[in-house]
């Protein structure tokens, strides 16, 4: 008498993994895998820095917001430093990407029209961004914000321009 084959696929995130054999291999394999693969996976988020892109909207409601013609920034400049004034447009420009807009980066010409300062200040804030990682400038000499610079606009930067415009 010949023991029936079991199948059974898990699918965890990105992770499939299919088990074939008895029912007790099947069993004891699926075991193994939630006891090893999932907590393995959960440490390695861990330490994956992300974007989790619906906080960040939520977050930035009422200061950026995404237009058809493109994202734009919904408070007063006066009110902000200019590396806020110019993180606020980058992230603008990556949720307009995410949400499906064509690029996730903006121009030095965009970005100073964006500031309105001249070209000398854009430039030395824009390196200043560059120099703390919270900007990269792309091979075409564009600039977009890094994971980093989320984050920290998030913790740090977002909660003081959310206190200074009351």
């Amino acid at each position: 008498m010949t023991k029936e084959q079991v199948t059974a696929t898990i699918k965890y995130q990105e992770t499939e993994q299919t088990f074939t054999g008895d029912a007790n291999q099947v069993w004891t394999s699926i075991n193994k895998f939630f006891s090893e693969i999932i907590p393995a996976l959960d440490t390695v988020k861990k330490a994956i820095l992300t974007v989790d892109i619906e906080t960040l909207i939520e977050d930035c409601k009422n200061i950026i917001a995404i237009a058809p013609e493109g994202p734009v920034i919904l408070v007063s400049k006066q009110k902000l430093t200019d590396n806020e004034t110019l993180t606020l447009h980058l992230i603008a420009a990556y949720i307009a990407n995410k949400l499906g807009q064509p690029k996730d980066y903006l121009t030095k010409e965009e970005l100073q029209s964006g500031l309105g300062k001249n070209s000398k200040i854009t430039s030395t804030r824009l390196g200043e961004l560059i120099r703390d990682g919270n900007a990269t400038k792309t091979q075409e000499g564009n600039y977009k914000i890094t994971t980093i610079g989320i984050k920290r606009f998030q913790e740090e930067a977002l909660p003081e321009i959310i206190q200074k415009l009351g």
